[in-house]
């Protein structure tokens, strides 16, 4: 499908995920266990039948590109199927780099003119969502529109943190605000935009603004055709901690809103510095799991409730983590407790811990960093956050009061 053409911007900090992205990009933070957060958005591309995909990366991208490779677990390789990755053509002067989401297609419009794609679909790589595209594009035709924007209703609350449309009864945009204070609506953009490719590139050569929804997409309503696609499915915005964790306790239980065997999404499972396969998981006989979600490789001696464990998490005999998210080859010592934590790799819990609290809820969650050392007989509260590469011994520190941090961000 030479014809179109998927662009998916994955250069954001993701300053909102705190902690979860110091040290990788927000697309490639880890998701319901064996997952990352642009897994959906590539597996959507593939499920859609779409053969060529671009990535647009900048900060922090090392884990991604490595993560994306060349494209095989999502089949976009070989003669007539591509992915590439985009960075940006980075000088001595920060303008250099992308400014915006339009910038950053505005950067790479010589690669859209070599491709000479009819559409230009472009994405975003941190939303946990399943969509046919293709269902999407063809609206776009049949409307005859130049610009058509995936739209999806958010409680009228929520609105003022997305883009704002009001529609007809075709969907075509009569108006559009950019994060209102009293929004009109509650139909709100999804960051997914569908544009006849001549009339992108005529825009962002004639245009100045660096950002679709703050500066061009209020231009395209008032002089183009801009039409609005209403989407009913799973859509999630895992732009904060909160969020982030509410959506990967959607992926179990008998209401989930998360079905990742029907939504057909692929990773890749080759792990940054491993070798090899892990193997099964394990639980043993003095271990339980309830309501959880468990990935290969992870060896359960305790009791795991209403979580979500990525490969090789480890839970010693007599600890109990509760309504937490553990990634990658974390170990929890024994008789620790663990209630409402977000808890990233390869982080060592010594024994008789306790990590968040019962009552905290998700608005009130314990994060701790990448490579960080909890000591035996920690003590950290709710809304507690412990930095990447931090021993806490170091700083003297077995105790963590309610809504403070220890640690200091990594250059």
């Amino acid at each position: 499908m030479r014809n179109i053409l998927a662009m998916i911007l994955a250069g954001g900090v993701g300053k909102r995920l705190s902690i979860l992205s110091m040290l990788r990009a927000k697309p490639a933070v880890p998701f319901g266990g064996i997952y990352r957060i642009i897994d959906f958005t590539l597996s959507n591309a593939m499920n859609s039948g779409l053969t060529h995909v671009a990535v647009l990366p900048q900060y922090k991208p090392l884990s991604l590109i490595e993560h994306i490779g060349i494209g095989l677990p999502w089949d976009f390789n070989g003669r007539t199927r591509s992915i590439n990755i985009l960075p940006p053509s980075t000088g001595k002067k920060s303008s250099d780099w992308y400014q915006g989401t339009a910038d950053a297609i505005r950067q790479n419009l010589d690669y859209i003119r070599n491709f000479d794609p009819e559409i230009v679909l472009i994405l975003s790589g941190d939303h946990i969502y399943h969509m046919d595209y293709m269902e999407m594009i063809n609206y776009h035709r049949a409307r005859g529109a130049d610009v058509t924007i995936g739209m999806i209703r958010v409680p009228i609350e929520a609105a003022n943190q997305f883009g704002i449309a009001a529609l007809d009864e075709d969907g075509r945009i009569l108006d559009w605000e950019e994060k209102p204070s009293q929004p009109k609506s509650d139909m709100a953009s999804m960051g997914i935009y569908v544009f006849s490719t001549p009339f992108l590139i005529e825009q962002l050569e004639t245009l100045t603004g660096n950002d679709f929804g703050h500066d061009l997409i209020p231009i395209f309503v008032q002089r183009h055709r801009a039409y609005g696609y209403p989407f009913e499915g799973y859509w999630r915005d895992v732009g904060t901690l909160q969020t982030y964790w509410e959506s990967n306790m959607e992926i179990y239980g008998e209401e989930m809103g998360i079905d990742l065997r029907d939504w057909n999404v692929a990773t890749n499972f080759e792990e940054e510095g491993r070798i090899g396969d892990r193997p099964p998981m394990c639980v043993t006989s003095t271990g339980s799991v309830v309501d959880s979600f468990l990935s290969h490789g992870c060896v359960i001696e305790g009791l795991v409730e209403h979580s979500v464990l990525s490969p090789g998490v480890h839970v010693d005999k007599g600890a109990v983590v509760r309504n937490s998210v553990v990634f990658h080859d974390t170990h929890i010592g024994a008789d620790s407790q663990l209630n409402f934590c977000i808890i990233d790799k390869n982080v060592r819990i010594g024994r008789n811990c306790r990590l968040g609290k019962p009552d905290a809820g998700s608005g009130h969650l314990c994060v701790v960093g990448k490579w960080a050392v909890i000591p035996d007989g920690a003590r950290l509260g709710k809304y507690t956050k412990v930095y990447p590469l931090t021993d806490l011994a170091r700083y003297g520190r077995t105790v963590v009061p309610d809504f403070e941090e220890v640690g200091e961000p990594p250059i």
